[in-house]
Order: structure tokens, then C-alpha cells, then sequence
């Protein structure tokens, strides 16, 4: 009997597209600028200073977008990966509880988070897997979006002091404790729960997809890892394969 080899869905974010492409296309604008110039007497005008300062942008937003992982997720039928470039984190599919878009409402009003949230079943598995490095990243580039869910719940000025600065020592519901990085992320964690009901955020930019495709996709790939994974590989192109 043959056996099945695990399939693997590779999703390349849409904000790491393009990189190379928009980083040449700064480069050769910035030199046929410079050599335009050198070839006349005539001093740079304004408007040839404003082209410099868009290849220069543009050469600067193209080199941040190549230091980016090219697959940002990578989907197996056992687990999901999520691909940084200061390091990565795993999830079991059995250990995600749900998925969905983090959602506040106070006082008639509502936010949306421009994430898809998940809530795991056991936040011990994942934070001990979980390396220092990656932790403290997040912690900064997603500071922002707890921000917002802070600021709904905070319109009065009296916000608990522990949703402003994670404390660096935690202890699990099952007793176990952790400290530093990891527990500042896990405080980080236990607070956007209490909040928003979920544990971890996947902000829009790392998604190949709208957060609300990518929320009922991820849902489905915990219902049934098989099925979901051989229906998106059919419509991949083959390097999405393996």
C-alpha cells in the first residue's frame, strides 16, 4: 500500500508581492534621473527632486518587502506556521479552538480589527514552542491593533495599568510559569482575550487573502485539514505544491 504524502499549502502575503519589481523600478528611475542631470548645465528642478524622493521611497519600500519571508504561512494537514522574518510559530489544528475577526463594541459603537483573531484551546502548548525573539517582535509590530481594542474600552481615561505594560511573569491556569519575553506575549495574549475573546491576531499583511476569506478558510482547515488543503492546491499554481 502506497502511502499518502502530507500535502503542504504555501501562502505568499500580499504585502511581501511585488519587492524586487518596485525596488528596480526606483533604482533605474534614480540613475536615468542622475545622469539626465549630469548631461545638462541647468540646475535639478523641483519636480526632479520630487521624482528622487518616490525612487528613493520606492527603493526603500522594495528592499523591506524582499527581507520578508517569500510564504509568510505554510499549511500541513497537522499544523499551521507562521513565517517571520525574526522567526516562526506553530499551531496544531487540533489546538485552535476558532477563528474570526476581533470585534469590540462599547457604547453602540463598534470596531473591527483588520486581523482574523484565534482563539486556542491550550495557550501553555503553544507559548512553550514559542522563541523569545519572534515574541518580543510581535509584541512592537502588533502593539497598535491592541491598542484600538484598548483605547475602546479606555474612553473614560481609566485603564487598568496592566493592559498599557505586559508584565514580564505569568502563570498558566494550569500552573505552570514562564517570565521575560514569553510571559509579557502570554499577558499580551491573556488580555486580548479578555478583551476580544481571541488569542492570537494574523494582521491583514500577512494574509494572501481578505481577513474574512482567510477567517472561514482557517476554519475550515481545522474542521477538516484533508479536504481543505487538497481543494486549495488545485486551484495553487504548481509552487504552491509539494
Amino acid at each position: 500500500m502506497v502511502k499518502r504524502k502530507n500535502a503542504v499549502l504555501k501562502l505568499r502575503a500580499q504585502g511581501a508581492r511585488n519587492g524586487i519589481e518596485i525596488l528596480t523600478v526606483g533604482a533605474v528611475g534614480l540613475i536615468f534621473i542622475m545622469l539626465f542631470n549630469l548631461l545638462r548645465p541647468d540646475e535639478i528642478s523641483i519636480f526632479e527632486t520630487f521624482l528622487v524622493s518616490l525612487c528613493l521611497a520606492a527603493i526603500f519600500i522594495g528592499f523591506l518587502k524582499t527581507q520578508e519571508p517569500y510564504y509568510s504561512l505554510v499549511i500541513t494537514e497537522q499544523e499551521l506556521t507562521y513565517q517571520h522574518k525574526y522567526g516562526c510559530w506553530c499551531i496544531r489544528s487540533a489546538n485552535i479552538h476558532h477563528s474570526g475577526i476581533p470585534k469590540v463594541e462599547q457604547q453602540l459603537e463598534q470596531l473591527e480589527l483588520n486581523a482574523v483573531g484565534i482563539k486556542l484551546n491550550d495557550t501553555d502548548e503553544f507559548l512553550l514552542q514559542l522563541a523569545p525573539r519572534i515574541a518580543g517582535k510581535l509584541l512592537i509590530e502588533q502593539r497598535h491593533l491592541f491598542m484600538q481594542v484598548v483605547q475602546k474600552h479606555c474612553k473614560n481615561g481609566n485603564c487598568p495599568s496592566e493592559w498599557l505594560i505586559e508584565d514580564n511573569y505569568y502563570t498558566s491556569v494550569n500552573g505552570r510559569s514562564f517570565n521575560g519575553l514569553i510571559a509579557m506575549f502570554a499577558n499580551r495574549m491573556r488580555h486580548l482575550r479578555q478583551l476580544t475573546g481571541y488569542d492570537l491576531l494574523l494582521p491583514a499583511s500577512v494574509l494572501d487573502r481578505s481577513i474574512w476569506d482567510f477567517s472561514h478558510s482557517l476554519n475550515a482547515w481545522r474542521n477538516n485539514p484533508v479536504v481543505f488543503i487538497e481543494s486549495q492546491l488545485e486551484s495553487k499554481t504548481p509552487e504552491n505544491r509539494r
